[in-house]
């Protein structure tokens, strides 16, 4: 696994770096956001751990230009910021996990797993189908039969976890941290709610959605109805 540490504190950029390569992380480093930027832009990292206060491009800044880009590369924002809109901020920009300083290297590292781990829940491509559903992830749109089904972004997120896992059982745990991280969690019925939503949606252009529960382990699409 290969991670970019974006960070001008020279001792815990250093720290980090040797605390991950210890671990078995291949990692590069910079202390500035220009050159930080040019390194995501142009190389591929499965993770980016991210400082905002930065010299000559901030953190936030380097988060929007990749999002715009359309580089998907998880990423772990790392501030001493610490109000809730903060963090709010950053998440709605497009980071995957927001750690405020200080922290304990154990658990930047639990976190780091745990956005790699969401990360291999999905599928590589683009399309998933199933029956007459198609769930496309770059138009960011989920359909039955070629109409568009109109999905809030935690429904959505809920069917790109489950379509891009078709076939497998996933525990509320799974899916709560693929929909919204470590930074929030989702309850059993707030998933169900949701699903409850989608299968309303469906069923009023005619369809049945194929998400089935099974009972005291989780939720999976089912390939062939």
């Amino acid at each position: 696994m290969k991670v970019l540490i974006i960070e001008d504190s020279e001792a815990l950029r250093r720290g980090l770096s040797v605390g991950l390569n210890n671990l078995g992380f291949t990692v590069d480093e910079t202390g500035d956001g220009s050159v930080g930027l040019s390194m995501a832009m142009n190389h591929q990292y499965d993770l980016i751990v991210l400082d905002l206060m930065l010299p000559n491009v901030d953190g936030m800044s380097i988060l929007r230009s990749l999002r715009q880009k359309g580089i998907q590369t998880k990423v772990l924002i790392l501030s001493a910021k610490t109000l809730a809109q903060d963090k709010i901020d950053g998440l709605m920009q497009g980071a995957d996990d927001y750690l405020t300083k200080p922290f304990s290297f154990e658990e930047l590292h639990a976190r780091i797993l745990a956005l790699l781990r969401r990360g291999q829940l999905l599928q590589k491509g683009n399309n998933h189908q199933v029956g007459g559903f198609c769930l496309d992830l770059e138009t960011k749109r989920f359909s039955y039969q070629g109409q568009e089904v109109e999905l809030t972004r935690n429904e959505f997120k809920i069917m790109e976890c489950l379509f891009s896992a078709k076939g497998r059982v996933l525990n509320v745990e799974m899916i709560s941290e693929s929909v919204v991280g470590s930074f929030d969690y989702l309850s059993k019925n707030t998933i169900e709610s949701h699903l409850s939503s989608v299968r309303k949606k469906v069923r009023a252009l005619g369809g049945v959605l194929p998400v089935k529960n099974k009972r005291g382990f989780g939720y999976f699409v089912e390939e062939t109805l």
